[in-house]
Parts: C-alpha cells; structure tokens; sequence
C-alpha cells in the first residue's frame, strides 16, 4: 500500500524547485541502497556565443594577419598536434583529450545555433519558432535523452543536471534545446542555479575574470561576485505572487522532511520530483556542492571562480553517480566575441578554462573515473575566418558568428587521445576533411555511454523515436 501524501506535502514537493543546490560532502550524495558512481557519464561544457577555432584550437599561422589573429600556437605533449599559446596546461595533457575541427551545420544564428547543439540535431522540429521559448513539440536535449537512456547510477540523483544557470538570452528570452520536449517536461534535466550575473551585459568568470560585453557603456551594476548554493531564485514561469505563497511553504519542509522521503518512495512517482525531494530530504545536501566551501588547494586547483567551481560541481555529481552534467562555462554568449577578441581570451577566457579543465581532466584520471566519463567541449557555432571590427561597440576587433565549421574539444570515456579528426581549409573557414555534424557528436556521446544504435525514446504519446540520428565519429572512441 502506498503512502499517503497530504495536501500540504504535495504542494511542498511541487515547490523544491524553487531551491538551487549546492557541494563538498559527497558521503551524503550517496544512494541509499550504497551504489556509488561506477558506470559511465558524460560532462558536456556549453561554450554559449561561440569559441573561435583559428584562436584556439585549430590556429592557422600562415594565414595572412587579417585571418590569422593575435595569438601564436604552441606544441602540445603530442608530437604533431598544436595549440592556442594561452592555453598551456591543456598543451600539457594532450594525452587525455582528442579534437574534431570539422563540424559544421547550416545557421549563423545563436538561437538556433544553441538549439542544434544541445540536441544533437541540424535540423528544426515541427512548430520551432526560434523565438527564445522552448516549446513541447521541440527535440529533446541530449541531457534528457542520456538521462533517460543510461541506467541511473543514484537513485537519490536526478540522472541528468544542468549547472551553474539557464542559459537566459539578455533580452530575457529562454533558449530552447536544453529540455525534455517531445519527451515531457519530466525529462528536463534538473538545473543547479548557483550564479548570479545580475546585469545580463557581464561576462567570463566572476569575481577576477568578469569584463563588460558593451565596453562603450558604463556598467551600472557592480561586478558580480557570489557563487552560491543553495540559492532561492525565481524559477522559469513563475510569478512574484506565487513565488511569495511558496516561500511560506519552505517555512514547514524541516518539519516534513519524513513524510516528503517516504512519499517519494511512491512506485512510478514522478522521477523529476522525487529526485528533488530526496536531495531536499538530507541537510547534508546544501554542503555537499558547496564548492565554495570545498578545501582550499582543491579550489586553487580548479580556480576559484565560477568557471573553476562549476566543473568542480561537474565532478562532485559524477562521483556521486549523475549520468550526464551540462556546464554552460559563462552566461550566454560569453563567448561572443565580435570585438575586442583577442584580449577578452587572453585575459579573461583562456586562463580559467585551461585550469578549470585541466584540473578537471587530473581529477577524474587520479580517481580513475576518466576512462568512464565522457569530456565534450563546444558551442553553437564556430566564428568567422575574417577579422572584423564594429566601431559602434568595440574598441578592437573580433570575428562574427560561423556555423560553416568549429573545433570540438573530447577526452575520457574511451576517447583515443592525443588525437585530431578532420581538418579545415587553410583559413579555418570550412571541413575539408571527414566533416560532422551535430548527429554525429550526439551519437559519439551516446555510444560513449554504451547506448545501443537500436534504443528509442518515447514521447508523451508513448511512440519511440530513435536515439541515434547520425554515426559516431571515426576515429575518435578506441
């Protein structure tokens, strides 16, 4: 007989999305039956705005100055393989990781964009707007499916999780592609919301790495400098007058603890909310992500910043047993670098994505959990060949938006490393060698995770729909 759930619970369970999360025991992330982290997961870090290839990761110094840019590579560990110079302790641990600098799909447009490449889709589902509101009828995000195709690990986990915030345009727009869609809303990946931006115009990694997106307009918000978790934020769709009622509610969840653990025992309970409850139901919980909190060299390893301590976050949830974390590494369009480029990613980007990443690739082998874990890099785009200046915003010049190719980075989870596949033509402008798409990244990642070519998801009508809608890459899983 199942156990009964009175009015007052059920609304309280309905209201812990109202908490963000936040890390450092992870005895109390621990599933209950004693299983811990031992199959396979991914980490997807979402470079929103879009990295530039010929700056990073696939340099083209012969190029003539208008093509070439600033920066001068460098040898990695891997004889034959080179590097942006402001990335040296990448360089170091070529080994690990391996580079496409092939994929390309068909839009310049950050909307769509964002879309293709959180669901490992090139092309647009039925009703799909681009309008910066996710819709029901769209495709699924990779984060859902994984979740819901991978065996959970924990169940005292949500199976897939967003970090450290939604990825909210500035105009205040939601960007579509990172739910469940045609799956339902309970296959939303669960999202950890530790950041707080404020002003929508600052970027990198708050508090030493920040810089002003409009350089030519003064900030009038001071720069942001809390990394936090748990945090009470206004969810997605919910108004002022409903969010008061609720924090009412928040008042009585110590005293309903019990009754909030046993009710989510409830067989076929809904799985979204339930993980939500038995997080909510250990006190332990909030301290377990509390980066923040975490011992001082381990955060000087990663870098205390909001980059270093969102992939600190990633890892402490793969320990613990989520099959997939998304990092969205900087708000949206961090990345976007249309101007002032070149100091933006020397100063700013650069340095605490080579040692966030770095430390994150060192972690997960020393535990040795990186032979199971899947590392993919990218954004929604690549960014043009030609150098440009806008003088009406920057100072400098930068590159414009390129879906036509963009350098995807990989490591763990049976990556071959110290590795490249494909190339681009002499001016990174587009594949000339084994070109991909998002499908094929997509389904890198699930066959990394040991998803069958054959598995299906369901929608909400309960009809299956294949998984795999492209190959995984050549050459790149051993």
């Amino acid at each position: 007989m199942h156990p009964k759930l009175n009015r007052r619970t059920a609304i309280q369970a309905g209201a812990v999305g109202l908490l963000g999360l936040g890390g450092n025991h992870l005895q109390a992330l621990r599933a209950s039956d004693g299983r811990t982290s031992g199959g396979k997961a991914c980490i997807y870090i979402f470079l929103s705005g879009g990295l530039a290839q010929q700056d990073s990761f696939d340099l083209k110094p012969d190029a003539t100055d208008t093509v070439r840019g600033e920066f001068n590579p460098i040898n990695t560990k891997t004889p034959g393989i080179q590097i942006c110079e402001h990335l040296p302790m990448l360089a170091d641990r070529s080994e690990h990781w391996a580079l496409v600098r092939s994929l390309t799909h068909p839009t310049n447009g950050h909307t769509l964009g964002h879309y293709f490449m959180l669901t490992g889709r090139s092309g647009v589902s039925p009703g799909f707007k681009g309008d910066r509101q996710p819709r029901p009828s769209d495709w699924p995000s990779i984060a859902s499916i994984v979740g819901d195709a991978v065996p959970r690990q924990n169940n005292n986990l949500p199976p897939s999780v967003v970090l450290p915030e939604r990825l909210i345009h500035w105009s205040g727009g939601v960007i579509p592609g990172a739910y469940g869609g045609q799956m339902g809303g309970h296959r939303d990946p669960f999202f950890i919301e530790a950041t707080n931006y404020g002003d929508p115009f600052w970027r990198g990694a708050y508090p030493e790495y920040t810089f002003y997106q409009l350089p030519k307009k003064d900030p009038k918000t001071p720069t942001p400098t809390v990394y936090q978790a748990p945090n009470l934020k206004l969810p997605f769709g919910m108004s002022r007058r409903r969010f008061d009622g609720r924090l009412e509610l928040l008042k009585t969840i110590d005293s309903q603890r019990k009754a909030l653990e046993e009710s989510a025992q409830v067989e076929r309970y809904d799985e979204h909310r339930q993980s939500a409850i038995s997080l909510l139901a250990s006190q332990e919980v909030r301290k377990a992500l509390d980066v923040g909190k975490m011992d001082e060299k381990v955060q000087e390893r990663y870098g205390k910043n909001s980059f270093g301590w969102s992939l600190l976050m990633a890892a402490q949830l793969v320990k613990a047993g989520v099959n997939l974390v998304q990092v969205n590494l900087g708000n949206n369009e961090a990345w976007d670098t249309h101007g002032d480029a070149f100091w933006r990613l020397r100063d700013k980007l650069f340095p605490p994505t080579d040692r966030a990443i770095s430390a994150l690739l060192d972690d997960l082998n020393e535990t040795g959990l990186l032979d199971n874990t899947l590392i993919v890099m990218g954004g929604e785009f690549g960014r043009t060949p030609k150098i440009s200046l806008l003088p009406e915003h920057y100072k400098a010049p930068g590159r414009d938006h390129w879906g036509a190719v963009q350098t995807l980075f990989f490591a763990g989870g049976g990556v071959r490393g110290g590795n490249v596949v494909g190339a681009s033509d002499k001016i990174g402008g587009y594949p000339i060698d084994s070109p991909q798409k998002p499908e094929n990244m997509a389904a890198s990642i699930y066959s990394a995770l040991g998803i069958p070519s054959t598995a299906a998801w369901l929608d909400e009508v309960e009809r299956p729909n294949a998984i795999y809608n492209g190959r995984p890459i050549e050459g790149l899983l051993s």
